[in-house]
């Protein structure tokens, strides 16, 4: 009965260490995008991240909608998959400030695949955008649609806040207050480049950190009730 309790202890903190190996897993399970700025009216890199197929099988294709308020995209050449803007007409045209008239917009960008993507690999689509100046507070929605060799997930459902977290949540970001930095032009595209890298990096290597240390002190426990054991039955 000595036993019972340092092995169930040990058993505790190692499902504890896999528990926190596997939560970044499970967090990355949905196609995510990660803004390099959500303040509005700054010009903002938004990486989407696919890491998974439809039920296992390959990619082939990923298809990003725009929301409405957003006119301009230029999408970021990805090796191995081609990409296309769709425009669609503008309900109202705008002028751009220059003495011209805009009467469509990038109302989707699309990336094929040249060849599939295997389910498991991870990759990213980066497009280069800027967020609107009077969507202070708003959320920000890009439904993705997954193309795969045997068929297709649609990451569009709202995410409601309250409410349990929908089984295909669209991609989104919630616009914050403007900074002195906003709207100073693409000059500040490289900067927020090395930002989101950095940020993907950071997080990346918080959740190996975490997990491995849950792993290490679970191994640590079972190391004690093994010398617990020996202990008494000597």
């Amino acid at each position: 009965m000595k036993l019972s309790t340092p092995i169930f202890a040990a058993t505790t903190l190692l499902g504890a260490g896999l528990l926190a190996l596997s939560a970044p897993l499970a967090a990355s399970a949905h196609v995510e995008v990660e803004p390099s700025s959500t303040a509005a009216g700054s010009y903002s890199l938004l990486t989407f991240a696919v890491s998974h197929g439809c039920d296992g099988s390959a990619t082939t294709g990923i298809t990003v909608d725009i929301p409405e308020t957003i006119t301009s995209v230029t999408p970021t050449v990805n090796p191995g998959w081609d990409v296309a803007k769709v425009a669609v007409d503008l309900a109202t045209p705008l002028e751009d400030g220059e003495g011209d008239t805009i009467t469509t917009r990038v109302g989707q960008v699309s990336y094929t695949a040249q060849t599939p993507l295997v389910d498991g690999l991870r990759t990213t689509f980066v497009l280069s955008l800027q967020i609107p100046e009077d969507a202070v507070g708003e959320t920000l929605s890009f439904p993705v649609l997954q193309s795969c060799e045997v068929g297709e997930t649609s990451w569009s459902e709202a995410t409601v806040e309250g409410e349990a977290e929908p089984a295909h949540p669209a991609p989104s970001l919630t616009v914050t207050e403007a900074t002195g930095e906003a709207g100073h032009g693409h000059g500040t595209t490289e900067e927020a480049e090395a930002t989101a890298t950095t940020t993907a990096a950071s997080d990346d290597v918080l959740a190996r950190v975490l997990g491995i240390g849950g792993l290490v002190v679970g191994a640590v426990g079972l190391v004690v009730a093994v010398a617990s054991r020996r202990k008494n039955a000597a």
